[in-house]
């Protein structure tokens, strides 16, 4: 008989962002199972803890059994999580302890400390880094264009903007994003607005068939969405980005993560952009 969805449940009293990261980095590992995933972030009290349970204790009783990963740092919120039937993977638990240990000093176990405002010079220079992205969203504004660190160069629908958002929002870079057109593919120079920051470009490639793909989504049966047209696109763009030396990650094999990564990478071996920033 085959195995039905899997119910997990990710719980925090913050944002849930951390229980779903390190829940989804086990449950990765077992490509043959379906996960039906639910997060139930903001759990402050323990009466909406209690809540939870009852959530929980339901779908223990249907034909599979759930699981449920948490990152609640406040005791009686973790204390109340604990008496649900459903079996539990208590990441500040399994940590916290071994932590205090080492540190020779216990940990305030309040809730909402990994995602709060916290450095609030941090947290300025990446809201400022979010309201750059949008703004340079897709060649939108050229305004200010070289205080970028970064700036994402590829083919519409190759994983930009996403990449752009994750960038600024979690590691709070000033990423800009630039389309590459039919007239921009017509020779192996970069386009005149980012001529002068090739040393900032990181170009992003996808296979044909996965371009194609991605925008028929967008604009069924059209030539923008050939495999004729991705094909002659990407090929122009590969020859563009090996002709002025950018860097290129493919966005068919790499998640979001994997290509902010990367960047992160190869940026942390060069001089820092720092004192350009808005």
């Amino acid at each position: 008989m085959e195995r039905g969805p899997i119910p997990v449940f990710f719980l925090s009293d913050s944002t849930g962002i951390s229980a779903e990261t390190m829940g989804n980095a086990l449950l990765i590992q077992f490509p043959d199972l379906i996960f039906e995933r639910r997060l139930i972030p903001f759990i402050a009290t323990a009466e909406e803890a209690r809540k939870v349970v009852a959530v929980l204790d339901e779908a223990m009783d249907g034909p599979v059994t759930p699981l449920a990963f948490t990152t609640a740092a406040t005791d009686e919120v973790r204390e109340v999580l604990r008496t649900s039937r459903v079996p539990i993977i208590d990441f500040f638990e399994m940590h916290m302890e071994k932590v205090e240990s080492i540190l020779g000093a216990s940990g305030a176990r309040v809730a909402a400390r990994l995602h709060g405002v916290g450095d609030i010079k941090r947290y300025n220079s990446r809201m400022q880094a979010i309201e750059f992205a949008i703004e340079h969203d897709d060649g939108q504004s050229l305004r200010a264009l070289d205080r970028a660190e970064v700036i994402l160069v590829a083919p519409s629908r190759c994983g930009k903007t996403p990449t752009t958002m994750y960038l600024a929002l979690q590691h709070g870079v000033f990423v800009a994003n630039y389309p590459l057109l039919d007239e921009d593919l017509e020779t192996t120079n970069l386009p005149r607005p980012i001529a002068e920051l090739g040393d900032r470009c990181f170009g992003l490639i996808a296979t044909p068939a996965r371009l194609s793909e991605v925008r028929q989504q967008r604009r069924p049966n059209s030539p923008y969405a050939s495999l004729e047209q991705c094909t002659k696109e990407l090929r122009r763009a590969d020859a563009l980005y090996k002709a002025n030396g950018i860097p290129v990650i493919n966005s068919t094999t790499r998640s979001v993560e994997e290509m902010s990564t990367l960047i992160l990478q190869t940026l942390g071996s060069r001089p820092s952009l720092e004192g350009s920033r808005p």
